[in-house]
């Protein structure tokens, strides 16, 4: 296996929902949050969040024993138990304490669990909790969680933490975004597979997709400003304009790729950025991460079983190099952040920006690749019902999309409910990427959610789609 080092100096854990600190937050009175929600429904919404997190979670925890839980499977992540642990302490943090205003109940773990005082590489050597210990202390803050659920006001005029649920939402999202980062583990562990899943639906094969789609040039409202447990990235909603472009109906498959790799792309400079070159030449990288070659078949291991790499699949575990070195080879580019968000987001008929591809509605088995299901993406085509009104599919789900964008702040941002949940992040050290992947909860996915890793990173669960001008 092939991959990039991390370098332990700088902050390259993309972990800007695990420093959650309530005595940081300069939370704003002024934080925009959704008009007109019923308390009640938010509620429901919330307490079923929560315990969608938390069977998987356990899933995730329990399919492992104390061994492989305390395990450092790679220097690039943490060890499962940790994991645990924190999801467990920042719950206890902005739930009990912010919220609650309960007193601490093990004060003494807030520091083993920051991650930014301890880098991923260095957490194994720490005091760390023991599997059950941490499943207790775990179990006992959700207990008194849900108790402190019960009874919050969720009105608009409360406090900014408690406006339309949004402190539980945030922690819900964490867990889930937790429960995808304890899934790259489970990738990078060696041995047998600890989990299982049945294969995605297949298209039907009722009809041949173009490859690529027209999306109009024009103006569209992009981010929003009424998702009530929208993070502060996403907002506020604001005016984009796009000239007229062209994109893939799918993700980039694995056997497009593979023409990539056989044509000498990571042989060939001319492909890609500079970093990226010597990021190859360094690692003598020659294939996405978990592929090898064998007796002329191309293989791959994913979760444990080593199988042949499917030509119809999206291709995964690249990096924003790789991405945009095949977007180059083929003569294409990278899509913008503004440029997936109008191909997911915008209807043309009524000129208004919806939640998903298509439409307001919550996400469903048949119209997204969600929530840890398959354990795969789908194949290229699936999920017709998941289409955009311009005819792009698997905009949401299956694979992170990278994009040609820096993360940036949109114009009017305010830092909430801390300045360094995403403000530390801006600047063009990092890539944003776009549309969850099948690791992705619905919870912690929507039309306007923005995710953002470093250009090297590939055991993460990314794929791309290129664009042209039009």
């Amino acid at each position: 296996m092939t991959g990039h080092r991390e370098d332990a100096q700088r902050r390259e854990d993309r972990e800007h929902s695990d420093a959650f600190d309530p005595a940081r937050s300069g939370a704003s009175d002024g934080f925009p949050v959704a008009p007109g929600i019923d308390p009640e429904t938010l509620r429901r919404r919330a307490l079923d969040a929560l315990l969608t997190a938390r069977e998987r979670t356990a899933l995730l925890t329990d399919s492992v024993d104390d061994g492989e839980l305390t395990a450092q499977h790679s220097p690039l992540m943490s060890p499962l138990v940790w994991d645990l642990a924190h999801i467990g302490n920042q719950e206890e943090q902005w739930l009990l304490r912010a919220v609650g205003g309960r007193e601490a109940l093990r004060p003494e773990i807030d520091g083993l669990y920051n991650a930014f005082e301890h880098a991923r590489a260095a957490r194994p050597s720490l005091p760390l909790l023991a599997p059950a210990e941490a499943r207790t202390y775990a179990s006992d803050v959700r207990g008194r969680a849900l108790d402190l659920l019960e009874d919050a006001p969720l009105h608009e005029g409360g406090r900014p933490l408690e406006r339309a649920g949004f402190a539980f939402g945030m922690i819900a999202q964490h867990e889930q975004q937790h429960d995808e980062t304890m899934l790259i583990t489970h990738q990078l562990r060696a041995g047998p597979a600890a989990l299982t899943a049945a294969a995605p639906p297949a298209p039907d094969g009722s009809e041949a997709l173009p490859e690529e789609v027209l999306l109009p040039g024009g103006p569209f409202t992009m981010g929003t400003s009424a998702e009530p447990w929208a993070l502060d990235n996403e907002r506020p909603a604001h005016r984009c304009d796009v000239a007229a472009f062209h994109l893939d109906t799918s993700p980039v498959t694995c056997g497009a790729y593979l023409r990539f790799i056989e044509d000498g792309g990571y042989g060939d400079a001319r492909w890609w950025a500079p970093e990226g070159w010597a990021m190859v030449r360094e690692h003598d990288l020659a294939a996405p991460l978990f592929w090898r070659r064998e007796a002329g078949q191309w293989l791959r291991r994913r979760f444990g079983v080593t199988e042949p790499v499917p030509d119809d699949e999206p291709v995964l575990h690249v990096s924003w190099y790789e991405a945009d070195a095949y977007a180059r080879w083929a003569g294409r580019r990278l899509p913008t952040e503004g440029e997936w968000e109008k191909a997911a987001r915008h209807d043309p008929a009524s000129g208004r920006s919806r939640r998903y591809p298509w439409g307001d509605e919550d996400p469903t088995p048949e119209r997204a690749n969600l929530g840890q299901r398959h354990l795969r993406p789908a194949r290229s085509g699936a999920y017709p019902g998941g289409r955009s009104p311009s005819g792009a599919g698997q905009l949401i789900g299956d694979v992170w999309e990278w994009t040609s964008s820096d993360f940036l702040p949109y114009p009017g941002f305010v830092a909430f409910p801390y300045r360094a949940y995403s403000e530390v992040f801006f600047g063009p050290g990092h890539k944003v990427l776009r549309g969850g992947s099948f690791a992705v909860d619905q919870v912690a996915c929507r039309g306007t959610f923005r995710n953002w890793d470093l250009p090297v990173r590939r055991q993460i669960f990314s794929g791309f789609r290129t664009a042209r001008d039009a």
